[in-house]
């Protein structure tokens, strides 16, 4: 069934000269040349077609020996932070785009329950305990959803009613592990815990594990898949819960599948870098005005471009300068010029 977007008066840009198919596969072929890029790119550069031939030897497409230097830093330097970074931004974008349509308010991002809020004191508390960076990584996904569980929590038995109220459960969820994330900060040794915890606050992709990234790389590509082919569902639910229960669709059910796909995106991306913000803002507010508001192609363009956004930021953070630049600085300092522009064309990319 071809994908049609609702009456406008403008057509979406990039739906002018593509179909909803060539988009997804212009954006994953735009994504692919990125991440073969980013492989060849850091302080020692290879040549992207040299990259790929190498690579092509490793897995045995091509004939002939990979070169066992090259192999290393590719496979284990370069290739965990480049699906790292690929696989937050797709989670980070997705989960906003996700949460807009369900809240259906622009201004919403994947933080808004208190997810984030939650990770970042459970990181700080892991570092404070513990110099073992599992026990930072495990309290980091363990207090993140935890997080959204007091948010709903709150909300519990108003949900149905009004969907304000679990926002107003995020804020108050948010504002409390804020509170205690103040409180490690003050108790933290200012000459080595202090110092660890506010670089990871700040986000960074420098000490990704790829022992790790591996093992949580099914999980998070299965998330972003179940929350892609929720579209429908989005399309509907934005047309109110009376004419979407009209036509067949459990209003808070699904709702609720879908604010804890999104949750657990979101507490596994801050778990692999850190706290990087504006991602999940930002993108799908760029992924609507160019391609409209159907979400069963807002969701995997959103994340498609999200992986690609940030990949472009982090070759940016170890390329400009001599030392990394953290990750959560630079997309904060693109992300607010770039919103400041998109929202003075919401309103058309938002009805489209």
């Amino acid at each position: 069934m071809p994908l049609k977007t609702s009456p406008s008066k403008t057509q979406p840009l990039l739906l002018n000269y593509f179909s909803a198919g060539q988009v997804l596969l212009l954006l994953s072929l735009l994504l692919l040349g990125l991440m073969l890029l980013s492989l060849s790119l850091g302080r020692y550069d290879f040549a992207p077609l040299g990259t790929l031939a190498e690579l092509l030897k490793a897995v045995g497409i091509l004939s002939g020996e990979a070169n066992p230097v090259l192999m290393s830093i590719l496979w284990d330097v370069r290739l965990p932070r480049v699906l790292a970074a690929m696989l937050i931004g797709a989670s980070l974008a997705i989960s906003g785009a996700a949460f807009q349509a369900l809240f259906m308010n622009p201004l919403v991002s994947p933080g808004i329950l208190g997810v984030l809020s939650g990770a970042a004191f459970g990181a700080s508390l892991g570092i404070l305990l513990s110099d073992q960076l599992w026990v930072m990584q495990a309290l980091t996904f363990v207090f993140g959803l935890a997080a959204v569980g007091m948010a709903m929590l709150l909300a519990k038995g108003e949900l149905k009613q009004n969907m304000i109220i679990l926002v107003l459960g995020g804020m108050i969820t948010g504002a409390l592990f804020a509170a205690l994330l103040s409180v490690i900060k003050y108790v933290a040794d200012p000459y080595s815990k202090l110092p660890a915890i506010t670089y990871w606050l700040m986000g960074s992709l420098a000490n990704v594990s790829g022992d790790l990234l591996y093992w949580l790389v099914p999980f998070v590509l299965l998330g972003i898949l179940l929350i892609s082919i929720q579209g429908h569902v989005l399309n509907v639910l934005s047309l109110g819960d009376d004419e979407a229960r009209s036509l067949g669709i459990q209003v808070e059910q699904k709702r609720l599948i879908i604010i804890l796909i999104a949750t657990f995106l979101s507490a596994l991306t801050v778990t692999l870098g850190g706290m990087i913000g504006w991602v999940g803002l930002v993108i799908p507010h760029i992924a609507r005005l160019l391609l409209g508001a159907d979400n069963r192609l807002l969701l995997p363009a959103s994340a498609l471009l999200g992986a690609s956004y940030l990949l472009l930021v982090d070759n940016l953070a170890r390329l400009a300068l001599s030392i990394e630049i953290p990750l959560g600085i630079l997309t904060a300092l693109i992300g607010l010029p770039v919103f400041a522009w998109a929202l003075k064309h919401a309103k058309k990319g938002w009805h489209t």
